[in-house]
């Protein structure tokens, strides 16, 4: 039973993405390999084991040839190194990112405030309003954040945020802006290190790897603002989404600390090294099972 729920279905010729209990139960029965048994006997046989094959999840694999000495820049950053070398008292470190089509969504049904046993009630229907940006700018000193909202992004909307948040003295006059950024293509390539070099003497672009955007801190924040302010998702017109996230941003910011990363070098390389193990290995391959009469 277990080797038969660690094929993947269509491997042996079964019409399905993953297998559940009951269609482990007919596989089992239409091919001999045990005695008649009920979806919730093989539920909790493969309990014991544990195999769970109706559970699934996604997952990226690093295709940056250099992705791990890449991320490893990064890393070293956010630990006050740089190239082997403690940062300089003055050195700056900001991520910048953008969230694409933030919708707002114009209820058809008034929102109903929470009761005594009842919860915050949002009706089903709704009307689009209309989309919008939200680039942002973190500060992985202090944790506050600039943002803006433009109708959309782009190498415009990126470079004014930059230009906005370069202004500040404590990065106009550092001795080097570390500018953390993933590879969108408001900023993507040389060109847009030579964009914001041009602009920002001091700023020094650096790109994470490919798939692998959560080195960047900016999107801890877009994680808390999808949570805390668009989600479920309830705005009378476009203009009040575009009030409410820099607003929101302002909220965050007189309360707003560093976010904690302990992630090493050290983690990184036994990251690296198990993805690498893994991709060698490749996926076990059981014996041929029988086939269905």
């Amino acid at each position: 039973m277990a080797a038969l729920a660690c094929q993947l279905p269509a491997a042996i010729g079964v019409p399905l993405p993953r297998w559940t209990g009951p269609e482990l139960a007919a596989e089992l029965a239409a091919r001999e390999l045990a005695s008649p048994m009920s979806p919730s006997s093989v539920l909790r046989i493969l309990a014991e084991h544990p195999v769970k094959p109706w559970q699934y999840q996604s997952r990226i694999y690093p295709r940056d040839p250099g992705s791990g000495a890449r991320a490893k820049v990064i890393v070293d950053l956010y630990q006050g190194r740089c190239q082997g070398e403690p940062l300089s008292p003055g050195d700056r470190i900001l991520s910048f990112d953008a969230k694409p089509q933030v919708n707002a969504r114009r209820r058809l049904h008034p929102t109903l405030p929470a009761a005594p046993g009842r919860p915050v009630r949002y009706g089903h229907e709704y009307r689009r309003k209309g989309s919008l940006a939200l680039p942002a700018g973190l500060d992985a000193h202090t944790g506050q954040v600039s943002a803006a909202t433009p109708a959309a992004t782009g190498i415009k909307p990126f470079t004014d945020l930059a230009g906005q948040v370069m202004a500040r003295p404590e990065d106009k006059n550092a001795p080097r802006v570390f500018a953390i950024v993933d590879n969108g293509p408001d900023h993507r390539g040389q060109a847009a290190i030579g964009r914001l070099a041009k602009a920002h003497p001091n700023a020094i672009m650096i790109h994470t790897p490919v798939h692998a955007s959560w080195l960047n801190q900016t999107e801890i924040f877009f994680s808390v603002i999808q949570k805390k302010t668009v989600s479920p998702n309830d705005f009378d017109s476009l203009e009040q989404l575009s009030r409410t996230l820099p607003g929101f941003a302002d909220r965050h910011n007189q309360t707003a600390r560093p976010f904690s990363r302990k992630f090493t070098a050290s983690d990184l390389h036994d990251l690296t090294d198990r993805i690498n193990r893994h991709e060698q290995q490749g996926n076990p391959q059981d014996k041929p099972l029988p086939k269905a009469a």
